[in-house]
């Protein structure tokens, strides 16, 4: 009974995906940072819910993902071994029954929902408040659910990167200081183009799987080869957007906190031009890479307005 328990904690932490989280926390961090350096606003339990809220709405939206991509990632599962597709193979693997990761992600959603609602009605954080949590709820649980499931109509991508790049550093610095500045409006950008592309490239093992399944995300629509396009045209607007961000408001040194991500992006692209990522362990690594460059955009924003 004991084993039992602990295999069905294991495997619901693998199916929450903990290490991924850091992609929409950081941004998290980063408005709420901006709101006490900006505008020297900062209430730590407005924070915590904020937080929390992030959290539940990233749990529902894997959850939901595991439950009806099982068929793409069974077949997935026989092609590759990539740990940043595929999924968490904790369903096809049978160490968690289908239907826990499909309340899970509705739990999830709901008490993500009474957050916002405590959020603006108690602390009184803003009129949008609520809004601006829906803005990342709904896209967020109908990116695989059906039926609107958002991932097979090729647009899936774009709300990814609004989701983890405007939203969460707009929202949490609204709900400490119930405004937006426009410098927000810029430096989201970079953040947003880099998860587009982490989401991208994520695909492309996945692509074989998701034409058997007809899973029509943007790469099923276009093609590697055209997805290696926009894959580098993506990569260096993310550079060029974070170079030029010192006309916007950023301090400059900047520049030199995300110069190391910057190599590290333009290696992706040398990689990907040079047909290198065809190689399964290679490509594994690149889409390694590809998530710290994001996590760079990020954490170099932070560390220029300190």
């Amino acid at each position: 009974m004991k084993n039992s328990i602990k295999q069905t904690l294991q495997g619901w932490i693998i199916l929450s995906r903990p290490p991924f989280h850091i992609v929409g926390l950081l941004p998290f961090l980063l408005g709420t940072f901006l709101a006490y350096q900006i505008a020297g606003a900062f209430n730590l339990e407005v924070f915590i819910l904020g937080v929390a809220g992030v959290m539940l709405i990233m749990l529902s939206t894997h959850h939901a993902g595991e439950y009806f991509d099982q068929k793409e990632d069974a077949i997935a599962n026989r092609l590759h071994k990539n740990q940043f597709a595929g999924g968490t193979r904790v369903i096809i693997e049978g160490k968690i029954p289908p239907r826990v990761a499909r309340w899970t992600s509705i739990i999830a959603f709901l008490i993500a929902f009474v957050i916002g609602i405590v959020l603006q009605f108690v602390y009184l954080t803003g009129p949008y408040t609520l809004m601006l949590g829906c803005l990342g709820a709904l896209p967020g649980f109908f990116y695989s659910t059906e039926p609107i499931r958002l991932v097979k109509r090729g647009v899936g991508e774009i709300f990814i990167g609004f989701c983890y790049g405007w939203l969460p550093v707009a929202s949490s610095y609204y709900i400490q200081t119930a405004a937006i500045v426009p410098i927000i409006h810029w430096l989201w950008l970079p953040i947003g183009f880099s998860i587009f592309n982490v989401i991208l490239l994520n695909e492309f093992p996945d692509y074989e799987a998701d034409m058997a399944a007809g899973k029509k995300n943007l790469l099923y629509r276009i093609g590697k080869q055209k997805g290696k396009v926009v894959y580098i045209i993506f990569n260096l607007l993310t550079c060029l957007t974070m170079l030029a961000s010192p006309g916007f408001g950023v301090p400059l040194k900047i520049i030199y906190f995300y110069l190391p991500f910057a190599a590290i992006a333009l290696f992706i692209v040398y990689q990907i031009l040079t047909n290198r990522h065809e190689d399964a362990k290679r490509l594994e690594i690149l889409c390694g890479l590809n998530i710290v460059v994001n996590v760079g955009t990020s954490l170099a924003f932070m560390l220029a307005f300190i």
